[in-house]
């Protein structure tokens, strides 16, 4: 389930409606890649920030307005907010669900 907030993003993926974990990453000022932090559920499990951060992306060292490089499209500039309520770990898995969230940033932009 993804919700377009006005300069966010919340996505949940899940099998039941649960909110186990969340996650957040943004923009910082100083680098490319998003800074994740983990707000709720067991630290130790980071499938929802690491979710969050490879689908944030900020542009050239978090400048607004940046042109994003080659290859990056599906990925958003936006503070995004992930809850992944999964108990499969499974790396492959992770992947085909990343990779079908990115399909639905690039075919529906404007949901994002």
């Amino acid at each position: 389930h993804a919700m377009r907030l006005r300069d966010s993003l919340f996505l949940w993926v899940g099998a039941a409606p649960a909110l186990a974990s969340l996650a957040v990453a943004m923009c910082s000022p100083r680098d490319s890649i998003p800074v994740a932090a983990s707000l709720l559920g067991d630290p130790s499990d980071t499938a929802s920030s690491c979710l969050a951060q490879r689908l944030g992306r900020c542009g050239r060292a978090g400048v607004r307005g940046s042109r994003l490089p080659p290859g990056t499209r599906g990925k958003t500039k936006k503070q995004i907010f992930v809850s992944y309520n999964l108990q499969n770990t499974d790396s492959n898995f992770t992947l085909l669900i990343e990779n079908r969230i990115k399909e639905e940033m690039t075919a529906f932009p404007e949901k994002f």
